[in-house]
């Protein structure tokens, strides 16, 4: 009897040794199949340090993005007209709002670019000093550099301020791949890493959405909010006869203030609550210490307020529960309660870069750069003048939509909050019937259609009325679906394709470092070619020329790709790279 007994348990530890292996291989490609425990955002593990972590995340678009609204507002008020020009007859004249424009035009690509270039030069150092001495430190001295930079920029009155502050920005936010390697981190099971790398690009989304609404209604106030701001404004204490002073002086600085005094808050919460999820380096640090101090403070004084009474005895034995768990931790606190794996030697440089790495890295890359350069056009595009257009043919005509800063904020924000259910209940869903790269493929479709249509709107009448809005919503909207679905799945194929979980640092920091020198030649080169078509009356050259080009050229590269949604150890025992052979 004892005998079949250990035959029967010898037999089932070999079944399960081969299903466990067999299991990646049986995945697949772009496709889990893992529907005995389905996971839910529910039941995500470490939701309080996703929820931190989303937090941090939201410094690259206040930094970033706020500023598209009034862009071209901002630069149109520091900067002189441009010089008259001589005709025929000898007389001088003005060449008008075109070449105005145009100007500004190239002016805003160019401090656009400035952010994202700086980022290209820092991210992989960024990845590099999380490996090697913290995720937390990191992102922590990201946040304090942008709450100065967004509190200066604002204050600016020269281009080459303007430039300054937008580089110091930059550099600060090359740490968003440190962001996507802890998020990896703390949901380290592949079922619930779709859901968690979708956390990251929603609080991205929407804190781009509420930039973008916050930088069109914040800037210029005294004219915007007059009843807060102006003359007669509750605010202006001093009674100035043009409203409260700084900001008559500095129009473009409230957005500034309000976007530092954020992520200050921000930058608060996450010394007291963010966790080191390096591995090696796990464990609690001084500001962890200093929460937990002062929640033991705030507890004494709550009950010192209670009524005199009968008291719990409390036991000096340890416990294995958490006996101070508040908002910032769940039940498996990263520390104590998720078991880390064990560590890896590091892979060799070289062999970081396989085929799939190289891929997703330039997948990654393509489509930061057509939807950079798309942001910054359509901004412009909105607040350039509207042009009369006499004679317009298919492609010769000009002009843009005409609309004031506080219109293009709330049309690009409320668009894009529009798409966010859409990311957090349509995306799950198609993506585990799809998977990751079949959504991917299917979003990267949306694009060139929207390109080659959006110059059309400036040729559509304000006197068109409701057509004309619904015609702008449709352009935004079918553009914000396909940006909405495509990013994180470019961020889970970059994951997969990491050939070892100890170098995803490096990974996505080299992933960071393309997309943001895609980010800065999008919005510069298409602020060139916006430019160069409006001097020659052909608005829709950038449109056509540039971003659908891109856009199908990202879309044929994504056919190179391979899905594979592999478990970690599957990928590393498949490859050989296992801890003792590295």
């Amino acid at each position: 009897m004892q005998r079949a007994l250990e035959e029967r348990e010898e037999l089932l530890q070999k079944v399960s040794a081969r299903v466990a292996y067999s299991t990646p291989r049986r995945r697949r490609a772009g496709r889990v199949d893992d529907k005995a425990t389905p996971a839910s955002f529910r039941s995500l593990p470490n939701k309080g340090q996703l929820f931190l972590l989303a937090l941090c995340r939201l410094s690259e678009p206040l930094s970033n993005t706020c500023l598209l609204p009034y862009l071209y507002h901002l630069l149109e008020s520091i900067q002189s007209p441009p010089p008259p020009s001589a005709t025929e007859d000898g007389n001088s004249h003005n060449d008008g709002d075109a070449v105005s424009a145009a100007h500004i035009s190239r002016l805003s690509g160019l401090l656009i670019a400035a952010f994202p270039l700086a980022q290209f030069a820092t991210s992989m150092l960024h990845g590099h000093l999380s490996d090697a001495h913290g995720r937390k430190p990191t992102v922590l001295l990201g946040l304090l550099v942008s709450c100065v930079a967004n509190l200066f920029f604002g204050f600016s009155r020269s281009i080459g301020a303007l430039v300054f502050w937008r580089v110091l920005a930059g550099l600060a936010n090359g740490n968003v791949g440190v962001m996507r390697t802890m998020t990896a981190e703390i949901a380290r099971e592949r079922k619930f890493q779709t859901r968690a790398f979708l956390l990251l690009p929603l609080v991205f989304n929407t804190g781009m959405v509420a930039a973008l609404a916050l930088g069109g209604c914040l800037a210029e106030p005294v004219v915007h909010m007059e009843w807060l701001f102006g003359p007669e404004g509750i605010l202006n204490l001093a009674g100035n006869p043009e409203g409260v002073g700084w900001m008559v002086e500095y129009p473009y600085a409230l957005p500034g203030v309000v976007n530092a005094a954020v992520l200050g808050g921000t930058l608060a919460l996450a010394v007291l609550g963010l966790r080191e999820t390096a591995p090696g380096k796990e464990g609690e640090d001084w500001g962890i210490k200093v929460r937990r101090i002062m929640g033991r403070a705030w507890r004494r004084l709550i009950s010192s307020d209670q009524p005199v009474g009968y008291t719990e005895v409390q036991s000096d034995e340890p416990s294995d529960t958490p006996q101070e768990k508040d908002g910032f931790e769940d039940d498996d606190v990263l520390s104590k309660h998720t078991k880390a794996p064990a560590p890896r030697h590091r892979i060799s440089f070289r062999r970081i870069w396989t085929r799939e790495v190289v891929a997703a890295i330039t997948s990654f890359g393509l489509l930061r750069l057509h939807n950079s350069a798309f942001m910054h056009t359509f901004a412009v595009f909105f607040s350039l003048p509207i042009a009369a257009n006499k004679h317009p043919t298919a492609i010769s005509f000009t002009g843009g939509l005409g609309l004031p800063s506080a219109s293009v904020g709330l049309w690009l924000s409320l668009v894009g909050l529009a798409g966010i259910p859409l990311q957090l209940l349509a995306y799950p869903r198609i993506q585990a019937r799809l998977g990751t790269l079949g959504v991917f493929r299917v979003a990267l479709c949306l694009f060139p259609p929207v390109y080659a249509a959006a110059p059309y709107l400036a040729l559509v009448r304000p006197a068109a009325g409701v057509a004309r809005w619904m015609a702008i919503a449709a352009v935004l909207f079918v553009q914000v679906v396909a940006r909405k679905f495509a990013i994180p799945s470019t961020v889970v194929l970059l994951t997969d394709a990491a050939p070892a979980r100890s170098v995803l640092g490096t990974v996505h920091g080299a992933g960071n470092m393309v997309s943001s020198l895609a980010r800065a030649i999008g919005p510069a080169v298409g602020g060139l070619v916006l430019s160069w078509g409006m001097e020659r009356g052909v608005v829709g050259v950038v449109w056509w020329a540039y971003l659908t080009v891109m856009a199908v050229v990202a879309l044929g590269w994504s056919y190179a790709m391979k899905g594979r949604e592999e478990e970690w150890e599957g990928k590393e025992r498949e490859t050989g790279l296992d801890e003792d052979r590295v």
